[in-house]
């Protein structure tokens, strides 16, 4: 196979007739997602806990906001539709809070919709609408891509701000990550260091007891996961089943914790909330309540399989 490391044809191309054969097999089975579960050798169907993108900055907005998003876990609720009517709930109110104490230009909406405040004013913010009515409902979720603010070798978190002073060497870094940790509900943290310092990935891993969340660290490409989970460097991958280009090596990566992400983007398609269900992964990172087709597409499934399905909730790492 000349195209096994995919540099002849890349794995954006090779997805388009892989989800063409998926959806064809759906003559045969009824439902694409029994069809995902074969692959994925899956007994266990479960309806992931969503992870709303709410808060946005990094290169998504014109802000100051040096981190990429600012996520809600849903995992409160019995089921999942109760869990998506929390995550509405909160990103409503969260917009009039917003309007309220910043003005309305505050409320403006990034790339996906979602709110763009301030850098510091992001986590207090969920912090004090979790607090208000959701504290056993909520969690806070990072999406720090740290390589957008890594400059000659060091973390700038003011990278957005002409004073640029918040610099941190890789070793320093931990530290306003771990203040995250100990002031705020936040259990769980995406690309935190640049994806070539490996050593703090591990060390950080090591030491904190959330879930830490590779995407450019591990780019859904079974060699890096496989060195990532060997070195414990995190515990988390964030699956793009369109990096991969074939949905069963996207099957294999479920042996670890995983969460299957949307894409800035990306059409009106459903495959990865079939994916989601079928492979068990337990969590799903998509666009805001209002704007998800994929959070829809759960509900439909799980007014299909009744009883036979579960909601991760708790237990959705």
């Amino acid at each position: 196979n000349k195209n096994k490391g995919k540099e002849i044809i890349c794995a954006n191309f090779i997805w388009g007739g892989i989800l063409a054969v998926c959806k064809a097999r759906i003559l045969r089975r009824g439902f694409l997602y029994l069809h995902i579960a074969d692959m994925a050798d899956n007994l266990k169907v479960t309806l992931s806990v969503p992870a709303f993108s709410v808060i946005s900055g990094g290169s998504h907005t014109g802000n100051k906001l040096a981190t990429q998003e600012f996520l809600i876990l849903s995992f409160g609720g019995t089921n999942f539709r109760e869990a998506m009517c929390i995550g509405a709930e909160v990103y409503h109110n969260l917009k009039n809070i917003i309007k309220k104490k910043y003005g309305k230009d505050a409320a403006n909406v990034g790339g996906e919709g979602k709110f763009v405040p301030g850098n510091k004013e992001a986590l207090e913010l969920l912090k004090n609408e979790i607090r208000t009515a959701y504290t056993h409902e909520l969690v806070i979720g990072m999406d720090l891509t740290a390589s957008q603010f890594f400059r000659s070798g060091k973390y700038d978190l003011d990278v957005k701000s002409p004073s640029g002073l918040s610099r941190y060497t890789p070793d320093q870094l931990s530290d306003p990550y771990k203040s995250f940790i100990k002031n705020y509900p936040v259990v769980s943290i995406k690309d935190l260091f640049n994806q070539n310092n490996w050593e703090n990935w591990q060390t950080f891993a090591a030491r904190t007891g959330i879930q830490v969340v590779g995407n450019d660290l591990s780019v859904t490409s079974l060699k890096q996961i496989s060195k990532a989970v060997v070195e414990k460097s995190c515990s988390c991958l964030l699956l793009k089943v369109y990096q991969i280009g074939s949905v069963c090596q996207a099957a294999q990566c479920n042996r670890w914790g995983v969460m299957v992400s949307h894409n800035s983007g990306e059409t009106e398609g459903v495959f990865i909330a079939n994916f989601v269900v079928e492979t068990g992964t337990g969590q799903i990172k998509t666009d805001i309540p209002c704007l998800s087709v994929l959070d829809n597409q759960i509900l439909i499934t799980a007014e299909e399989l009744g009883s036979k399905v579960k909601f991760a909730s708790k237990s959705f790492r």
